[in-house]
């Protein structure tokens, strides 16, 4: 059986990315490589990583498809699930996300919320299913 170790989104500012996953959400810093170029938050079983799209080139030579603010988020998300749905949504938005849908309880009870960070990545907060 295969281990979910980790998920690497491809940003241009690893750094400014980082930052803003922890005032957002407050997650720890796991490091940042001295370029710059790679970084990891501590998240729980799973590792939030990203790496600078340059870097990211070095790996996939035939390129990829970037995240853009300004266009339709992927059809992608990262889930976080909170204790208080509305404070972690007003929070991330203060630290700079960007609004998709406001907290709503959906039929099975679980409350949903949806932002993009500064990448244009869509993140998803939401309660934990019972």
């Amino acid at each position: 059986m295969a281990n979910f170790a980790y998920t690497i989104l491809y940003v241009r500012d690893v750094t400014a990315t980082i930052e803003f996953y922890e005032n957002a959400f407050g997650f720890q810093r796991k490091f940042i490589t001295p370029d710059g170029d790679y970084g990891e938050l501590i998240t729980g079983n799973t590792t939030l990583s990203f790496a600078q799209t340059e870097l990211a080139q070095t790996n996939i030579p035939e390129g990829f498809t970037e995240s853009d603010p300004a266009a339709k988020p992927f059809a992608f998300e990262i889930g976080f699930t909170v204790d208080n749905v509305e404070e972690a949504f007003q929070k991330a938005l203060n630290a700079g996300a960007t609004l998709v849908s406001k907290p709503k309880t959906k039929p099975w009870g679980q409350v949903v919320s949806y932002v993009r960070d500064l990448n244009g990545f869509l993140v998803e907060i939401c309660s934990v299913v019972d």
